[in-house]
């Protein structure tokens, strides 16, 4: 269904250099989807880019960071300039930062929200207009199963999830008689770089990059690829809700079986993926 419905079809994708972002576009591009790519690193966007087939369907690159509200405008009117529309926008760019809330530094709490909250209301706004002069516009923002449940150490990046999952939902009613289909994504593990790349502070600062990277390898079971499998195939139906990977349903599960004491099953889980 994915393949053919994204077939000659135009989308946009934010945090393209790598992990779901790059999968998504690797994806898109064989369905031949005409691509509009953005990334904060260029090297990372350059080995995208790479991997793409240029000649069969038009890629076009800029150099964007989503935590920057002036830079997303200024590439939604450049993106303007060059289409009159979009059928699919994927706003998929986040970083990640852990530390207690008691240690956690305002400027790396506000630099997570800036990037993984207001870089999706941004790029929204920008990419909208666009949206709705296709005759099916999909709206794709991805949000985290830490858009579902609250994790020790990761009170900003709950913050943004969480806000993104409101957001989003929001939108959706909003849009729900429109052709603007919305849909939320809620990965669990993926196995990116999001955890080597991640800033730190407090108890979680005292383990190195390449540590938490590990760590997190351990419990992140779905590979990019699969999980933008799974986005594209659900977006093509206007899935509202996706989740991706079975962590993802099961801590979503817990949610509605223990509304208010999932953490402990929760702990229980990371222990053992520690043990492992």
């Amino acid at each position: 269904m994915a393949a053919g419905y994204f077939s000659g079809k135009k989308a946009v994708i934010t945090g393209a250099g790598d992990g779901i972002g790059r999968a998504l576009a690797q994806q898109l591009n064989a369905m031949g989807c005409e691509l509009w790519l953005c990334d904060v690193d260029s090297g990372r966007l350059e080995a995208t880019l790479e991997g793409l087939n240029v000649v069969k369907t038009a890629v076009h690159t800029e150099v964007v960071d989503c935590g920057n509200q002036d830079a997303i405008v200024a590439w939604g009117r450049a993106v303007a300039a060059e289409t009159t529309s979009i059928d699919a926008v994927f706003n998929n760019a986040g970083v990640a930062y852990a530390a207690p809330f008691a240690d956690a530094s305002e400027e790396s709490f506000q630099w997570l929200m800036a990037i993984n909250f207001w870089g999706v209301v941004w790029s929204t706004r920008a990419f909208l207009p666009l949206l709705q002069a296709a005759p099916v516009g999909h709206l794709v923002n991805v949000s985290s199963i830490f858009g579902m449940i609250g994790v020790a150490g990761q009170s900003a990046y709950n913050s943004a999830k969480f806000a993104v999952r409101g957001f989003t939902e929001a939108l959706q009613a909003e849009y729900r008689n429109s052709s603007i289909k919305v849909s939320c994504v809620h990965p669990g593990g993926v196995a990116t770089n999001i955890a080597k790349r991640a800033r730190a502070d407090g108890e979680w600062a005292l383990s190195n990059a390449e540590e938490r990277d590990a760590q997190f390898r351990q419990a992140a079971k779905t590979t990019p690829e699969k999980a933008a499998e799974i986005i594209l195939r659900r977006t093509a139906v206007s899935t509202p809700r996706i989740f991706v990977g079975w962590d993802a349903r099961i801590m979503h599960w817990l949610t509605k079986v223990f509304p208010t004491s999932y953490h402990f099953f929760i702990e229980r889980l990371g222990q053992r993926n520690e043990s492992k």
